[in-house]
């Protein structure tokens, strides 16, 4: 039997979750085979079969366990099935098991595939019942009759996750490691920094007339969408230069300054809310930006980031406007000394030369470390990042072509 060991992921990392086996246990495996996904602190990563032979599970789905245990063995004696059993053990593999843990996947059959019994599809449609108010008792989730007339009897009324009204369920889940860790962090951020957020507005106008004119050829020369991030990721990387202390770390009695900017950027997944670091965004062109943002979003999507993807960033960027945030105060992400928090793109009546118009408006929130900043470089950042964004030619030079022109 071949011990395959929990590896050691980071120095002050003492432990790990199994999150899930992708082989079976009984199974043959080849050599470097994914077996399993585990769950540290900082990140996910996948445990390979150093042997071929028949898996044998040593831990359960769930289970906290000790770097250096053993995860699971390997009879390496074991005979290879032959050619002809291969179709059979192929059709159970769990490749598709992570679409579960995807925040949409589970909302999108319930919407696009209801099922319903004759008697009940003919009550919905004769009263145009919404389904979604609709507790299906059914097998297979199948809305019956008595559910479609529990729904008119009591309008307005839905129960939780398929319970019947009126339930007193109580459930408890073991937090992850990976939620610990987020839970600690966002704690020891609020109690060690001397945290103030400071706000202003942008208006988008200018960066979705860009959008839409160049978005269908920059895909076509580039392969990616032409979306927000870049332009956002650009726009604080010339600020940082210009505004050195929000691009800085406190250490002890020392500040230490960082002449690059390495730009996190907050991707929430079904497991908690990871930060992967998009490396010199000062030397990046806005394709390789946006390409580097895709990749780190699927990897985070499919837990494959790793500590190295995690670790480093300078500064942050938070968008909680893709959920519908209209405001809100960022928490810093330590031991970075500020956070831009983006925001809902909202068409407000605004005052222009005199003229009342209506304007695409975005708030911006710049949550920093006052120990680090003060409060004229907070709002001078914030200020310069909305001159850049209003005015995206800016995001080229850094300066008004014009006034380059004239040395102004």
């Amino acid at each position: 039997m071949i011990d395959i060991k929990v590896p050691a992921v980071g120095e002050s990392i003492s432990e790990v979750t199994l999150l899930k086996w992708t082989k079976k246990e009984g199974q043959y495996v080849d050599r470097d085979d994914i077996i399993a996904e585990l769950e540290s602190e900082k990140a996910t990563f996948e445990v390979n079969a150093e042997k071929a032979g028949v898996l044998k599970y040593l831990a359960n789905e769930g289970d906290t366990i000790l770097i250096g245990s053993i995860l699971a063995q390997i009879d390496e004696t074991a005979t290879k099935p032959d050619a002809t059993a291969a179709p059979a053990k192929a059709a159970p593999a769990p490749i598709a098991a992570p679409v579960a843990t995807s925040p949409i996947a589970p909302v999108a059959p319930a919407a696009a595939d209801v099922k319903a019994s004759p008697v009940a599809s003919a009550i919905i449609a004769d009263k145009k019942v919404d389904t979604a108010s609709i507790t299906p008792s059914g097998a297979g989730g199948k809305i019956m009759k008595s559910d479609v007339l529990d729904a008119l009897a009591n309008p307005g009324k839905k129960a939780f996750g398929g319970n019947q009204l009126f339930t007193r369920n109580v459930r408890v889940e073991k937090m992850s490691n990976l939620r610990k860790t987020i839970s600690r962090r966002l704690v020891e951020a609020k109690n060690t920094t001397a945290m103030l957020t400071t706000f202003n507005e942008v208006d988008m106008g200018k960066i979705m007339e860009v959008r839409k004119q160049y978005k269908d050829k920059f895909k076509e020369l580039h392969g990616v969408n032409l979306g927000f991030m870049s332009f956002f990721a650009k726009a604080c990387a010339i600020a940082l230069s210009e505004w050195p202390a929000v691009n800085a770390y406190i250490d002890g009695d020392n500040f230490e300054y960082h002449d690059y900017a390495d730009i996190s950027i907050a991707v929430s997944t079904p497991r908690g809310l990871t930060v992967p670091v998009i490396r010199n965004v000062e030397s990046l062109s806005m394709a390789e930006i946006e390409k580097t943002v895709v990749v780190l979003a699927g990897k985070a999507r499919d837990s494959k980031l790793t500590a190295e993807d995690l670790q480093g960033g300078t500064f942050t960027i938070t968008n909680g406007g893709v959920f519908g945030s209209l405001m809100s105060t960022p928490i810093i992400n330590i031991p970075q000394s500020a956070i831009l928090g983006m925001h809902k793109i909202q068409d407000r009546a605004m005052v222009i030369d005199g003229k009342v118009e209506i304007r695409p408006m975005m708030y911006l929130a710049l949550s920093y470390d006052h120990r680090v900043i003060d409060g004229r470089e907070s709002v001078s950042f914030l200020v310069r990042v909305k001159e850049l964004l209003e005015t995206p030619a800016l995001l080229l030079f850094g300066k008004d072509p014009v006034k380059s022109l004239l040395e102004l």
